[in-house]
């Protein structure tokens, strides 16, 4: 099918909103490049709040304090003010664009939790190489195994125009662009996570982790990448009990085809042992119980445990631009604060959403009985995710505070966030203020190798 074909066969599609108490819209899916961003995002703005899109941030744009790859990124809008803060006393009059996990935080910490709302920057960029891939995925790409795969897809979001044949908005094609979007080739973080508990005492938990996207290797296509969507190695530096520690994921494009490959290193018996079970709701050591296997990226993993549902295309408070969350000015004592991240160094801003609920199906299982994903328009990023008991209660919620890493460019977390409103305790990953090392990103591995159980055991250490 042509680009072409797939216009027309979108085009008059409407985008109905569920009833989620928020402002819907209706429009018909134009040509890439020209009425939608090279991303399917829409490019006009609302002739109010949020501006049009305008390419992104640019090598243009960098700070002049910012000289090469591997600094902390100094804010590109630190000259913005907000424009008002929404807090526990006046959130009622912003309830049609707060997701229902924000105003759960605001009625849980009503004396410290505060949203500061600033000026819509649509600061999302990528590669031209991507954008060329991504239009190619639109007039190609596919859903296999009923959603749980995809094929026919490479370098770039998989499904920019997300529709089905019957002009109706495909939830499994949202939720893939999540897991597709852009996030450079190869990427090395030398970072912390920790877990604060409810009087605000934590411990930090440091480690290395790489990451190679086959998905977007310059010398691969999608007839050649065999099932592989990236390689994943953890090696856990700190604190003592946990040091040595590693795990190894080998993740597909098709789950059902070849199922997600996982080893891990045990320290205490100095053995590599296959982790088939580190997938779903599996809880993830470092996290001390706060974030599930697929809670990692704020969703990952296949899909297959739950009933997908689109939900609508909204305009709702995300966190975006987050530059000041790792400032290196600011440490983790000022950052890390009883129930959540300090407020006054977050950044809210008005942006377009994509709302995706996965309901549990009957014989499946898993901790969350419902999530619902605001996914940015933009990028493809959830930005937040309410994730429901079993009891249909509100449990759990997690943020991703994005910015731009302008020296790729493309859209990614600051900090991940997962909240338990019922423990009031918090989990945050990608912790660098206080470190020298921040996110690296190259081409590729300096040795593929790596990614290899037999690799794995020499790498662990006590």
């Amino acid at each position: 099918m042509t680009l072409k074909n797939l216009i027309t066969l979108a085009a008059g599609c409407v985008l109905i909103s569920q009833p989620i108490n928020a402002q819907s819209f209706d429009y018909s899916v134009p040509d890439l490049g020209k009425e939608l961003t090279p991303y399917g995002a829409l490019q006009q703005g609302n002739g109010k709040e949020i501006p049009a899109w305008t390419g992104g941030i640019q090598n243009k744009d960098w700070p002049k304090s910012y000289t090469k790859s591997g600094q902390h990124h100094p804010d590109p809008f630190a000259d913005d003010k907000p424009l008002y803060t929404i807090n526990a006393q006046n959130m009622d009059q912003y309830a049609d664009i707060l997701t229902e996990g924000h105003k759960a935080l605001l009625k849980t910490y009503p004396k410290t939790f505060t949203m500061p709302v600033y000026p819509t920057r649509r600061s999302h960029s990528a590669p031209q190489r991507v954008y060329d891939n991504i239009e190619k995925n639109a007039q190609r790409a596919e859903l296999v195994e009923n959603g749980l795969g995809i094929k026919k897809a490479f370098g770039g979001v998989a499904f920019p125009l997300p529709y089905t044949r019957e002009n109706q908005v495909d939830p499994n094609k949202v939720v893939w662009n999540h897991i597709t979007r852009y996030r450079g080739d190869f990427v090395l973080r030398d970072a912390a996570e920790v877990a604060v508990h409810r009087d605000g005492d934590y411990q930090l938990v440091s480690s290395v982790q790489e990451v190679f996207f086959d998905y977007y290797a310059k010398d691969k296509s999608w007839e050649t990448l065999d099932n592989k969507l990236f390689h994943y190695l953890s090696i856990t530096n700190a604190p003592a009990r946990l040091a040595g520690a590693a795990t190894l994921i080998h993740e597909p494009l098709n789950q059902l085809d070849s199922p997600r490959q996982a080893w891990k290193y045990n320290t205490g018996q100095r053995k590599v042992l296959r982790a088939p079970s580190l997938a779903f709701d599996a809880p993830i050591a470092a996290a001390d119980g706060l974030r599930t296997a697929d809670d990692t990226d704020i969703f990952n993993g296949s899909l297959e445990r739950y009933n997908w549902q689109f939900m609508g295309r909204k305009e709702m408070l995300i966190a975006y631009n987050s530059y000041q969350l790792d400032d290196p000015s600011i440490t983790y004592k000022q950052l890390l604060q009883k129930g959540h991240v300090a407020s006054e160094f977050t950044r809210y801003e008005l942006h377009r959403v994509w709302i995706v609920e996965g309901t549990l199906k009957e014989d499946s299982r898993h901790i969350y009985g419902k999530r619902r994903f605001y996914i940015d328009e933009d990028s493809w990023s959830i930005a937040v995710a309410d994730q429901y008991d079993v009891r249909g209660q509100l449990w759990r919620v997690s943020v991703a505070y994005l910015k731009n890493y302008y020296d790729l460019p493309t859209t990614w977390s600051a900090l991940d966030v997962f909240h338990d409103l019922q423990a009031k305790r918090y989990h945050v990953q990608f912790l660098d203020n206080e470190s020298d090392k921040t996110l690296q990103f190259s081409d590729k591995p300096q040795d593929t190798n790596r990614f290899s159980p037999n690799a794995l055991r020499r790498m662990g250490r006590r």
